[in-house]
Parts: C-alpha cells; structure tokens; sequence
C-alpha cells in the first residue's frame, strides 16, 4: 500500500508511481461507486479525484502541513519544492513519517540528476515531467518508477544506502592496480583516441553489484560527490539489476562463457584483508578465519555469461562541479554504464564539449536570482549588503554570451526578445530602471536562460563515444579482472566478516563505521537468506539481527535530530551504541560541540537527499575555538550481546573506532 505523487499547484498529476496493492485498492474502492456498467476512470484520472482536495487544501492554508494519519493509518507526508508537490503514502506499515519524507526527497535528488537546472523552471519541468506525447510520457515515468522502486530495494537491503555512504570492496592489492589501470590504460587511451568526438572522459569506476572495486578522476576533473555517487549507483543498478540478497547460485546453475562445460582458470590467491584481519598490531597472529562461502565459490564458481553491450546513447546527468571559482551545481555529464559480467560493471562519466554554457547559465541565473531578491527587498536590504551586484557588468556579458550562442536556434530568438525589453526598461537614460516593475522580466530571464539549458543539453543526447570505443574499453577492463571477477561476486557478499573481529570484541554481534568526511563506510556483511549460514547462522536469525540493525540507524537519526550525538541503550538481548565525533586530519579527537537541534519537518538527516553532515561539519569549523584547518566527522553503530558490561562495550567501541581506518586495511577514495 504505497504511492508517490508529483502535482502541479493545479491538481495536475506530473508523475506517480504506486505498487500494485494500492493501486487495486484504489480501484476496487472507487468501482464500488460507480453505477452498474460504467467503466472505471483511467488510473490517472483516479488519482487526480482523489488527491486534488489535499493539493488544494495544502497550496491554500496559511500554515501549511507537512504530514497526516488518517483514520485508517495511511501516513501522508507532503513537502512543496519550487512549484510542484510531493506527496508520499503508505497504508501497509512497512514505512514510518521518516522513510517517507526521506524518500521524496531522494526522488527530488533523482529528478535533479535526471533534468539538471530545468528544475529550477516550474513550467520547464511541467513539460519534461508530462510530456504531450502519451509514448514518450509512458516511457518516461516507467523509468522514474523503476529507479523508484531501485532505490527502496537498496534502501531496505543494502547497509551502503541505509547510511547513504559509499562501500569499498576490501582488497587493498587489487583496488590499486585496478585504479592505476583506469589512470594508465583505460583513460588515457579513450582520451586520447579520435572516436571520442570531443568527449573527455572525467571519472570512471568499477561496481561490483553496488560495492566500489576502484574510482579515478582525470587531474582536470572536480570531486564527485558522495550524494551524485551514489545517485549514479542507482541508477546503474537500475539498468543492470544484481541483487545481492539472493542466495549464492549453485554450481549448475552457472554455465560458461564458452557454452562447452566448466571454465578452468586462474584463481586468485584470497583477498588481503582475510590476513589483515588475522593479524594484530605488530603482525602477532590472533585469530585466522576462512570463509567457507567464498572458499566454496573461488574453487568451483563457472564463467557468468553476459551479454554484447548496450549500443544505445548515453544517458545525460547533471552533477555538482566544483572548481576553483566556485561551485556549479547540475553540470551535464554523459554517462556510459558497461556491463563487464552480470553484477560487476564499468561506469563512465565525460565532459561534453559544450558544457561551457551550463556554466554561464548557471552564472547567469545566480545574477538574476540575486537582482529579483533585492527589488523584492529592497535596495537597503541586507541581502542586497551581502550579494553586490553590477549589473552593467552583467549586460555587457550576457550580450556576449547570446551573440555567441547564434541566431539559428527559436530559442536564442526567444531569448534575445526578453534581454531587449529587460535592458529598455532597466537601462533607460536619465532614470533609474531598477525597480520591482522589473521583477516579473527577471522571472522570464531565468525561464528563457532554462530554455537554452534545455535546448543545449535535453532535446538531443548524442552518443558520442562511438561503440566500438566502448566495446574495447570494456574488453580491456573484462581482460584485467578475467582471474578475478568470481571471486569478486562472492567477495561483493562477504566484504568483511563479524568472525574475524570476535577474537579481539568477544560479544560483539555488528558494526557500522562511516567516514563522513570522505563519504565512505565499513561494515560486516549482513546475509539474510535461507540456504547461506553465515556467522549470524540462517536466515531468521540474521534476518532479526538486520531489522535491529535498520532500526537502530532510524533510533539514532531522531536523536541526532534533537541535538544528541551519543546514544546507548538495551533492547532485549542486545545493547546498541552510537557515536558522532570529529577529528583533525592526524587522527586527533577534537572537543565536542553542541550540534544543531532540527525541527520535525526538516530535510532527512543523511547524504542522498541532503547532505546533512557537509553542513555539520561547516557548523562544528565555524564554532571550534581552536579553528582547524581540516576537520573530520565519523560514526560508529555498533551492536553486543546484552549480557557483556556496559564497561566492557565502550572500551570495544573506542578500540574498534581507532582500528577500522587503519590505512593498511582499507584504502580510501
């Protein structure tokens, strides 16, 4: 019983998205209405009837609300951005008020990435939301469904987005090599090569399933985000689907490539971090573990099949970029997402040649943004004190960049048409044109300069590295991991394991470490299924362990909510600790702080929607007496047996926190 619906102030349903429960039940209840032998209303139409009193009702009040349960507990959550409405239901319980706000703005995150700075156009994105041809509309919200229902797979199985950070696969050896192969191989030959037709490879990576095997960025490229990072893992996982949950395939149930039997090959001695973890400060032995699975499957696993590549063009994203100069936020990208093998795939991310003009429309748009604040305030404001403004500066490079974009284009023509009656009526001689009768030309600036956004980036996605391009860059990176890759699927599964922490933390059950400085986490593997034993034993038993552990991190965001950033408590058998602090960059914990208390309806504290612990860190930099250059901010979740000492439990949580980053035992970004 769940749905999400975008309307527009009017009513009018932009998209929605609802599992097949609701959807019955909506029908069934508005059937039993309707007069014997008239057929039932499009869904849509439904939806529409249904949901245009709460839309109606929200975009009237004065104080508006942000969430409701009605009598028969179905949760509304509603959050108005710009000038659509989100609303999200659930009427089954598997969702609280924070999963569902979390997910609309997760969704609004998806739509930035999908349409970039059309978003900032209300009327733009009316359009690129419902398309007027029926085809391209069906097309278009199939695919926002799916990465919908993408992201809630991976939100409630996958510990990477329950913390919304970025899990490396632990193989120190491999990641390196791979990320030197990406700088020195792969990269540079694609960059080089004259079938890019102007495209510049920027950052590149290997998923296996949704783990990171290695990342590299050109020396020219901006930091990706761990927020458009992990945007972009959905949407990969979307395209090639791997769901890690599922149990280990059997041995027949894998054929080879080959299509004549088994496959021998070269299996790789087992992944470093399985001696890392045997191994105690200093190099003493402590505790030698094997994993019987992913022993199991480096010795008997067969070739995976895959199939030819996908010939179809690239997928256009917009992502933050930050240079020198700034931040430019929703700065087009193509994206190559290659199938290596199922579950394992390489991921490309190039400059397109005219990306130059996002830029200055973003510029462009900050300009006018700024100009209508200070007409609507006023020239004394103190918003017009902290964001100076030279407008005659302005004209003289708008006229530039419009002439340079050419006469051809309706939209230039359109352009031009507004800049010209913005200039006579705010350039005028012998008075002052700026007044607020120039706010309504500054709001059509800002939709025309979307329009040109549009044009230049949404109308036309040319592929423009040539197939055969990409085909051998994915030859290339499927010849390096060719001894690997079997080992890497059931490694994917069994990151790390609980066991080989039980010699030095007896009583410890799991752990969850993030760095959310650099945006990365570390934790056990969780298997839930019923034929894996792993260390929490079968599925029931690691199943229950899993919902503790889901529940916890949604605890600890409340907490963290109102201002906390230490939590222990008991529930049954277990005792649950959490932890925020920070640290300078020699590893030294700082002074705590007393952080921000957030109202109920605020953004979601985590990454993906909004990125909460960005602003924290800023908030503790600013407030440090002793003002560091570079603070760090880290988490730690853990998870004991009830019966160890609460003495005991802290002193685990100090020692495990200082061992986990370890630069010997797991490479960063």
């Amino acid at each position: 019983m769940k749905c999400l619906l975008i309307a527009s102030e009017s009513a009018e349903v932009l998209f929605h998205w609802t599992d097949l429960d609701y959807q019955q039940n909506i029908q069934e209840r508005y059937g039993a209405a309707q007069e014997e032998g008239e057929e039932l209303p499009a869904f849509e139409d439904i939806l529409s009837t249904l949901f245009a009193p709460i839309i109606i009702s929200y975009s009237t009040m004065e104080d508006s609300y942000t969430s409701f349960t009605t009598a028969d507990n179905h949760i509304y959550v509603l959050h108005q951005f710009d000038e659509c409405l989100y609303i999200a239901l659930n009427g089954d319980g598997e969702e609280k008020e924070d999963d569902l706000r979390r997910k609309l703005y997760v969704v609004k995150k998806m739509i930035d990435v999908m349409f970039g700075m059309v978003t900032l156009s209300g009327t733009l994105l009316r359009k690129e939301l419902r398309p007027q041809d029926t085809e391209q509309r069906t097309r278009l919200w199939k695919y926002l469904q799916s990465l919908i229902e993408t992201y809630s797979h991976l939100r409630d199985n996958d510990q990477s987005f329950l913390v919304e950070a970025v899990e490396r696969l632990i193989h120190p050896t491999l990641c390196e090599q791979c990320i030197e192969f990406l700088e020195r191989r792969l990269v540079q030959q694609l960059n080089s090569s004259v079938e890019r037709a102007g495209e510049e490879v920027l950052h590149a990576f290997i998923l296996v399933h949704t783990k990171l095997l290695a990342f590299y960025s050109s020396r020219n490229a901006s930091i990706l985000t761990t927020s458009d990072l992990l945007a972009l893992i959905v949407m990969a996982q979307n395209l090639y689907p791997s769901y890690v949950d599922l149990d280990d395939p059997s041995p027949e149930d894998v054929e080879s490539t080959s299509g004549s039997g088994p496959e021998s090959f070269y299996t790789p001695e087992p992944s470093p971090s399985s001696r890392d973890s045997s191994t105690g400060r200093g190099g003493t032995p402590v505790f030698e573990f094997v994993d019987p699975d992913i022993q199991m499957a480096e010795d008997s696993l067969h070739t995976l099949e895959v199939g030819p590549p996908d010939p179809s063009t690239p997928r256009r994203v917009f992502l933050d970029v930050c240079l020198k100069d700034g931040l430019y936020p929703m700065m087009p990208h193509s994206m190559y997402c290659l199938p290596l093998w199922p579950g394992i795939t390489l991921v490309l991310l190039t400059k397109i040649p005219n990306s130059a003009v996002a830029m200055s429309v973003y510029k462009y748009l900050e300009d006018f943004n700024k100009l209508e604040k200070r007409l609507q305030e006023g020239q004394g404001s103190p918003a017009a004190a902290r964001s100076p403004l030279n407008m005659y500066d302005v004209r003289s490079k708008l006229d530039k960049f419009i002439k340079a974009l050419g006469p051809h284009e309706f939209q230039f023509a359109q352009l031009q048409s507004v800049w010209t009656e913005f200039k006579n009526k705010a350039f005028a001689k012998g008075k002052s044109g700026f007044s607020r009768d120039l706010i309504p030309l500054c709001k059509k600036m800002k939709t025309q300069l979307c329009s040109i956004y549009r044009q230049c980036f949404l109308m036309d996605v040319p592929q423009r590295l040539s197939l055969g391009l990409q085909e051998r860059a994915q030859a290339m990176v499927q010849e390096k991991l060719m001894d690997w890759k079997d080992f890497l699927l059931v490694k994917s599964k069994r990151n790390i394991t609980i066991v080989s922490y039980l010699e030095d933390f007896p009583g410890l059950i799991h752990f969850i470490c993030v760095d959310r400085s650099s945006g990365q986490m570390i934790a056990p593997s969780l298997s839930i299924t019923e034929r894996t034993t792993s260390e929490l034993g079968k599925g029931p038993v690691a199943h229950h362990i899993k919902n503790k552990v889901w529940g916890l991190v949604r605890t600890t965001r409340r907490y963290l909510q109102k201002g906390y950033s230490t939590v222990t408590l008991r529930d049954g058998d277990f005792y649950f600790c959490y932890f925020l602090w920070f640290e300078n960059e020699t590893g030294y914990k700082l002074d705590s702080v007393d952080i921000p208390v957030l109202s109920d309806d605020s953004p979601p504290i985590g990454v993906l929607a909004c990125d909460y612990y960005k602003r924290l860190l800023r908030y503790y930099s600013k407030n440090y007496k002793d003002k560091v250059e570079t603070v760090k901010c880290y988490e730690l979740l853990t998870v004991h047996l009830g019966v160890i000492p609460t003495e005991i439990i802290l002193q685990h949580c100090r020692q495990l926190a200082s061992k986990l980053w370890e630069p010997s035992r797991n490479p960063l970004l």
